[in-house]
């Protein structure tokens, strides 16, 4: 079979993230990014395999001229031999348990989720609706943060309210950063010799937004995420857990509206509100080495939650083969890594300081002390797994006729 090139989308309110994969290469054969669209500054990066890095203004584009101006940056890199197009889709609902093909009912399936994910679906469509126009007829696959977390048991996902506002409104815990939790469990499967069916792990998912994941058998059985990306860990500049009347408590002292609480706790919360400095662990470490107080606690507060919330999704496991870090700040701070770690005693679990050192700028590979349970520290890669199910679907049987999704 003829090598097949895939083109992933990942489409924001004022971004376009793209990366062009092939079969025939381990890197993207093309990636960058469209920035600042819709205004003035508006800007197209990208760098091929050999990591050149160019950029061209793009004053007042829009997706759709953004894309037009990446077409042909397209079609150089991969001598104009594209297959398909993945898209990375927020939120799914209980509609979607896998990726699917995109077609009329799969768009009026996303549109039907976008209550759901008021910030981010509309967006994704737009890069969905745009790239339809702009390549009628190449096959596009949506790929979903939420549908990975899809195999948990009505226990995990489930809120302890009233049974009216999850038949009604599908208030219920759904989970993000599917893709990335997935991705790096079969790695860690890869790597360890085991099935993918048959291993569990416990999946750490660290960058601006952070989330939790148990894994059993290649299935997601619980996650630290809920209805939206705001519940489970601290995060670059979310809260994540608080106590829910603190909403009802900013309100009434404070006299604050809902958007302005919202605003607080998604946006100037987590490692920044700690801090009073920074989102970006890299400054925050930078910080703690001088002495800065906040920092430090900042820090401290992340991992404390990081491995609390790992030491609860045990309930979800029946044996525990290893855990695994990822992300930004999961692949490449140490510091993060053993601070967590040192909260997991009673899990078994050590860390091997040289090993935890050297695994940082990509490099994967186990970091746990001998004879403790496994410690993985493995890059996430959700574009290349949005392109593996975009060709799995492209080698797939015709749907069923009367749901959106399609096997992958």
């Amino acid at each position: 079979m003829a090598t097949r090139n895939i083109l992933v989308l990942n489409c924001g309110s004022s971004s376009l993230k793209f990366a062009l994969i092939s079969q025939a290469h381990s890197t993207p054969l093309l990636a960058g990014q469209a920035e600042r669209l819709g205004s003035p500054q508006a800007v197209l990066h990208w760098w091929r395999a050999a990591n050149l890095r160019q950029r061209r203004e793009l004053p007042g584009a829009d997706h759709r001229a953004a894309l037009e101006a990446l077409l042909p940056l397209v079609e150089e890199a991969c001598s104009g031999r594209l297959h398909g197009i993945g898209h990375r889709v927020v939120h799914g609902g209980e509609q979607f348990t896998q990726s699917c093909l995109i077609d009329a009912r799969a768009l009026a399936a996303i549109r039907a989720t976008v209550p759901l994910a008021p910030l981010h679906n509309p967006q994704n469509l737009l890069g969905i609706e745009t790239a339809l126009a702009l390549f009628p007829d190449l096959p596009q696959v949506a790929v979903f943060d939420t549908a990975f977390h899809q195999s948990m048991p009505e226990h995990a996902y489930r809120y302890a309210i009233p049974e009216r506002f999850y038949r009604e409104h599908g208030v219920r815990r759904y989970g993000f950063h599917g893709t990335s939790h997935r991705y790096v469990g079969q790695r860690a499967a890869e790597l360890t010799g085991l099935e993918v069916g048959d291993s569990c792990w416990l999946t750490a998912h660290l960058g601006n937004g952070c989330s939790t994941c148990a894994i059993v058998d290649g299935q997601s059985r619980d996650t630290s995420m809920g209805l939206t990306p705001l519940e489970g860990l601290a995060m670059g500049t979310r809260s994540g857990d608080v106590d829910p009347n603190l909403h009802s408590h900013l309100a009434r002292v404070l006299g604050w509206s809902l958007k302005e609480i919202d605003h607080l706790l998604n946006s100037e919360s987590g490692l920044l509100g700690l801090s009073g400095l920074s989102n970006d662990m890299r400054s925050l470490e930078q910080a703690r080495a001088r002495g800065h107080r906040q920092a430090t606690l900042a820090i401290e507060v992340f991992c404390y939650r990081l491995a609390k919330s790992l030491a609860a999704l045990s309930c979800a496991l029946p044996r525990l083969e290893g855990v695994i870090f990822t992300g930004g700040i999961g692949e490449n701070s140490p510091l993060v890594r053993a601070r967590s770690v040192a909260h997991l005693g009673l899990l078994g679990l050590a860390i091997d300081n040289t090993a935890n050192a050297r695994c940082v700028g990509g490099v994967s590979g186990a970091i746990n002390a001998p004879g403790h349970p496994r410690l993985l520290v493995i890059p996430t890669n959700e574009e290349k797994q949005i392109a593996l199910d975009t060709l799995a679907l492209l080698d797939s049987p015709a749907p069923d006729k009367d749901s959106p999704c399609r096997p992958s």
